[in-house]
Order: C-alpha cells, then structure tokens, then sequence
C-alpha cells in the first residue's frame, strides 16, 4: 500500500492573480464527485468520478484510506463507469462536489491541486511530497494561508457526513 503525505491550506481566494500573471501553470482542471462507500476510525472507502473540464472525459477510481493528518495510507484503482454507477445507485448518498485546479509553481517542480467546494464556501490547496521529512521543511508561499492539514473540520470525509447528515 502506497503513502499519501500532503500538507493542505486554506485559501481566502481563489488564486487568479497568480495564474494571470504567470505565477501558477495550470496543468489541468477537473469536476470530481466524491462519495464515501464505509467510515470507521480512521479508514475510508470512497468513489470518486472525476471529469475533465475541457474534453469531459470521465475516469472513476475506488480509494481505501487508513489514518489521518500528513501521512496515510492509500490504495487507489480505477473502476468502470458501470461499477461506479452500481456504487452510487445503491448507496444513495449525496457525493461531495468540487472543481480541482492542477497547477505548477512557475520556476518549481512543485504540483499543487486547488480543490473549490460546490455545497461549501471553501478552497484548498494540497501539495503532496515523496517523504515526511520534505513535507514538514515545505515553506509554502504567504498565500496559502493557514496550514489545516490535521484540522478534521476541512477533511472531504468530514464536510461530505455534513451533507449526508451522517454522524460521527
């Protein structure tokens, strides 16, 4: 099983200053529906469809995370859209939307996804590193904002069980 490490931020903006003056490279943006399919402590199974903004080409993925905060353990693969939908159809819960923003920032070798929440006024930025140790020393620019990466309260899990009306 892979490891995820990521620290994310909060944003009082979206960055479009940053992207017009050639700050941040967007690489891609996506429409991604997110919903969980089992919560425990600290585990998560989840399908996520996400489609491309420019050619609408959907891709569906089934993700199983264990803990929490800057590093878990994840498990990632993709699924048919007919599996997807067989997921979505007998679960019956209301997937979590949000537009995500791959960019680079310009000079760098870092990728960062800026997540823009639909049924939340919310937006994130996430960057993933290969070691703990790069995670922790990351200086990130003044715009970020505040660091949430351990703060439940901005979780995808956490804002989806608000709007499912599912307790903890």
């Amino acid at each position: 099983m892979a490891l995820e490490i990521e620290r994310k931020f909060l944003l009082s903006e979206y960055p479009d200053s940053k992207i017009e003056d050639g700050s941040l490279e967007i690489i891609s943006i996506q429409h991604i529906e997110q919903t969980y399919l089992a919560l425990a402590d600290g585990e998560e199974l989840r399908v996520r469809r996400l489609r491309t903004a420019d050619t609408h080409h959907s891709d569906y993925m089934l993700t199983y995370k264990s803990g929490y905060g800057l590093v878990k353990q994840e498990l990632e693969h993709a699924i048919t859209k007919q599996l997807y939908d067989e997921l979505i159809d007998n679960v019956r819960f209301i997937p979590l939307l949000k537009d995500r923003t791959t960019a680079r920032i310009s000079g760098t070798d870092i990728i960062i996804e800026i997540d823009r929440y639909n049924h939340h006024p919310l937006i994130v930025v996430e960057v993933e590193f290969k070691d703990e140790h790069t995670a922790k020393s990351f200086q990130p620019p003044s715009w970020f904002g505040k660091d949430i990466s351990t703060n439940k309260q901005y979780s995808n899990k956490e804002m989806w069980k608000q709007l499912n009306g599912v307790s903890s």
